[in-house]
């Protein structure tokens, strides 16, 4: 039984060469190696480059002659590399042209052949390991890619997720970042939180809409401008204007936006000046109470008159916890219900997280985890959470 189970191994399928040759007698002469050596191959004959055009995308492997009528030389091996870099290739060169085929094999070719030099078992072996040889290398590609990728995707994180630069130990500040949906792209989310000479800190979230590198590059150059202002201690309003102006010569689109949220903490911790623009308020957590924090709503950046940047002075107390956040946090659904979790839900995940004795990182961690429990599985929106605690 076990050497019947054995024996029972499917064969592979059968590579699919095509061969580019105009000489009947060389045609006729590969195709009758290839029988004699009972090389597992289909196998598909053209006679110029041009057939080939039609017919190479369904090969694993081409024979390529270096004399063809419709090419010079190696530019038979160029239009293939621009044109099928997935296909092996192996030339077939003549006896007075080998030199030829090393060069082929210097500019990507699996490997080369002298016509007349060849038998079937020979042909049959150079075929398999060139398609062998060929997914290897394009292996390789994809891991180089995937590696450069990576890296392009690291530097636009750490320009996304900055350091908080606050000096003030009584204050205390918690993030988390996600792309919606385990997305290797990072989406469009961003915040930062820095502190002044005067004592006052101030803090953004914000959220391009769209997701991806374009997004990602936009929110990077927005937050980057927003820290430059703040740390140059310009006033509030024209911090937003400029921001506005950087978003509308950056953005590749017209009809893109982005909201933000913008809060200044004063030195005594104990009052705010909050700007929505078109950005879901903030929470705060004084003890036992979560409330929303109410402001004017402007219309998003990058829409409107670009140049009227509504505030609202807003009582903090002695101890608090503000919560900003992008609305993938609460524009996951809830359950098998068609509704939105938005601002209300939200205000209950925290209020049971408060009551199970959970504050900042877990409280965050928490509140996160039931979102997406509520949402069936990973939220379909990028999110940026920042808790800034103080007392």
């Amino acid at each position: 039984m076990v050497g019947a189970l054995s024996g029972a191994r499917e064969r592979p399928a059968p590579t699919r060469v095509l061969l580019i040759e105009d000489d009947d007698g060389d045609a006729f002469l590969v195709e009758e190696l290839l029988l004699e050596s009972g090389a597992a191959v289909t196998l598909h004959r053209v006679r110029t480059l041009a057939e080939a055009k039609a017919a190479v995308e369904d090969a694993a492997c081409v024979l390529l002659d270096l004399g063809l009528p419709d090419t010079h030389e190696l530019d038979g091996l160029r239009w293939l590399q621009d044109n099928v870099p997935s296909v092996a290739v192996v030339v077939l060169t003549g006896l007075a042209d080998e030199y030829l085929g090393e060069e082929a094999v210097r500019l990507g070719a699996q490997d080369y052949l002298v016509k007349g030099q060849v038998d079937g078992h020979l042909l049959d072996r150079v075929i398999r390991y060139a398609v062998e040889r060929e997914r290897s290398d394009s292996l390789q590609r994809q891991l180089r890619d995937a590696q450069i990728y990576a890296e392009e995707n690291g530097r636009l994180e750490r320009g996304l997720l900055p350091t908080p630069i606050v000096s003030d130990q009584t204050l205390r500040v918690t993030t988390r970042y996600s792309p919606g949906g385990q997305r290797l792209l990072l989406g469009g989310d961003f915040y930062d939180v820095v502190q002044t000479a005067d004592g006052a800190v101030h803090a953004v979230v914000g959220d391009v809409c769209g997701h991806g590198p374009d997004e990602a590059a936009l929110g990077v150059s927005m937050r980057v401008a927003w820290r430059t202002m703040v740390l140059s201690t310009r006033p509030s309003t024209e911090v937003l204007s400029v921001v506005n102006e950087v978003f509308t010569h950056e953005r590749y689109q017209p009809n893109l936006f982005t909201t933000l949220c913008m809060l200044t903490i004063d030195p005594a911790r104990t009052t705010g000046t909050l700007h929505l623009v078109g950005h879901p308020p903030p929470l705060l957590i004084t003890g036992a109470d979560v409330r929303e924090l109410k402001a004017p709503v402007r219309t998003p950046v990058g829409v409107g008159d670009g140049g009227r940047w509504p505030d609202c002075e807003v009582e903090l107390g002695e101890a608090w916890t503000i919560l900003m956040y992008t609305d993938g946090l609460i524009e996951g659904r809830v359950g098998t219900e068609r509704r939105r979790l938005d601002v209300d839900g939200l205000i209950g995940l925290v209020n049971t997280g408060l009551a199970a004795g959970l504050r900042e990182a877990a409280l965050l961690d928490h509140v996160i985890n039931q979102v997406r429990e509520l949402n069936g599985g990973d939220l379909d929106d990028d999110l940026a959470v920042v808790a800034l605690s103080h007392g």
